[in-house]
């Protein structure tokens, strides 16, 4: 149909040939709530217009019988080309038999996937996997979650923003070994090594989640699909265990021994229950004290793992030790304490009365007795592990003694039996060398079961 020329009203039952001029002249006739302004070229289209002076493009059309109307946008904000371009889209699809609606809403369902991915890698970073491992390990009971928020605060969050806001699923080793090497380069071997087996531990569990029904179905949000701290290869660390000599255990042992009160009963219950963890005799609890046993609770282990019971037995000097700690810690929950029982006894508190003890002993040096150098708490378990050994305690029972039981199958799944009676053996043995008396070894390996 040909262009409606000014001053001629406009037809609106007819088709017409769109126009700037004919859309901007067109107006909605008195009466009348809106009209229908059709193009003669692209079938379907039309501008609405209402009397209020609106006017919107429209599509319409049937797909597969079924009436399809789809809104343009505004004119003049949308052109005639525009609009015309559109509506030839939507009528090829009509014409194939696509319905639009369908595919728009294929896109849509895509589009809010990557929106919700995109999301989930925003929340789901390398700190927030450190931040919840750290809450389980706290669930599990495990005392090393504070050293973990302290370590993701101090050396990822605040020394590498731009690595902890870094998807998990997208972190590599190489990025892992970078955050290591920064401490290593200022001396921080140890705290490297730490954060790398804290960083391997929180990957894997993040891995391992959709197959492990023990760990929290929150982990299986990290997407990660590989550990890229155990491809990290582990900082060889110059072992500082550097044990007391078995004649300075003893000359340690004859200084805390006169030592009076409260000081010198922990001091002395430490090296007579053979060096034990010294934060996990700290918290040894009043209601796992039998007479002759202390049962000790390591909380150290793997998540996953339930904290393990660790059975000492008490040789005589060891009872009289924890008598005196019982009575100064009235009906309170610790019996290493420095408020009546309420809270355990502080390691730092612990290896201070050590060294401050150890300062007291003129150590013995000689041709084949090396210098003690600088004196820790630490070195008392190895000094005991030392010890026994020069006695021909077997290093199965001194891992019995002093490392909670052996490893392997068959200690694991088997291997119910306390070992008392050997531990024993071992504290009154390790007791005889330190009092200078005659030192008898009863049992140098485990005694065989009779079958």
């Amino acid at each position: 149909m040909a262009r409606v020329g000014r001053g001629i009203s406009i037809d609106f039952t007819s088709a017409h040939e769109l126009a700037h001029g004919l859309l901007e002249r067109a107006s909605c006739p008195t009466g009348k709530e809106f009209v229908l302004l059709r193009d003669c070229k692209k079938k379907g289209l039309r501008l609405r217009i209402t009397k209020v002076g609106g006017k919107h493009w429209q599509f319409e059309t049937r797909i597969k019988g079924k009436l399809f109307t789809r809104s343009l946008g505004e004119w003049p904000a949308v052109s005639i080309a525009q609009a015309q371009a559109e509506a030839h889209r939507l009528r090829g699809d009509a014409e194939r038999g696509i319905d639009p609606r369908v595919a728009e809403r294929v896109v849509a369902a895509a589009a809010h996937l990557a929106e919700a991915e995109k999301q989930r890698i925003a929340k789901f970073t390398f700190a927030a996997l450190m931040t919840d491992y750290a809450e389980q390990l706290e669930k599990l009971g495990r005392t090393s979650h504070a050293k973990v928020r302290g370590m993701i605060r101090l050396h990822l969050i605040e020394g590498a923003p731009p690595l902890a806001n870094t998807p998990a699923a997208k972190v590599t080793g190489e990025q892992v070994t970078d955050l290591m090497r920064q401490l290593n380069d200022v001396g921080k071997k140890r705290t490297a090594g730490k954060l790398r087996s804290y960083a391997r531990a929180a990957f894997e569990m993040a891995r391992t989640a959709g197959m492990d029904a023990e760990l929290p179905v929150h982990f299986k949000n990290y997407g990660v699909k590989h550990n890229p701290a155990a491809e990290v290869k582990a900082i060889k660390l110059d072992t500082d265990k550097n044990p007391l000599m078995p004649v300075h255990l003893r000359q340690y042992w004859h200084v805390i021994k006169s030592i009076p009160g409260q000081e010198g009963a922990v001091l002395r219950l430490h090296l007579l229950t053979g060096g034990q963890r010294i934060q996990q005799l700290c918290n040894l609890s009043v209601r796992n004290v039998r007479s002759e046993v202390i049962t000790l609770v390591d909380r150290k282990g793997r998540p996953g793992n339930p904290p393990r019971a660790h059975q000492v037995p008490l040789i005589e000097a060891a009872q009289d030790a924890i008598s005196e700690l019982l009575a100064l810690s009235g009906r309170g929950q610790y019996v290493l304490s420095l408020d009546a029982g309420a809270s355990p006894l502080a390691a730092a508190s612990f290896s201070r009365w050590a060294k401050r003890a150890a300062a007291n002993v003129a150590w013995e040096t000689g041709m084949d007795v090396p210098d003690v150098g600088d004196f820790q708490a630490k070195r008392i378990r190895s000094g005991v592990e030392t010890t026994l050994a020069s006695l021909r305690v077997s290093q199965d029972i001194r891992g019995q003694l002093l490392s909670h039981g052996v490893t392997g199958v068959q200690a694991a799944s088997y291997d119910a039996h306390n070992y008392l009676d050997v531990k024993r053996e071992a504290l009154q043995t390790l007791f005889r060398f330190l009092e200078n008396t005659n030192v008898g070894v009863v049992h140098t390996a485990f005694p065989r079961a009779k079958v």
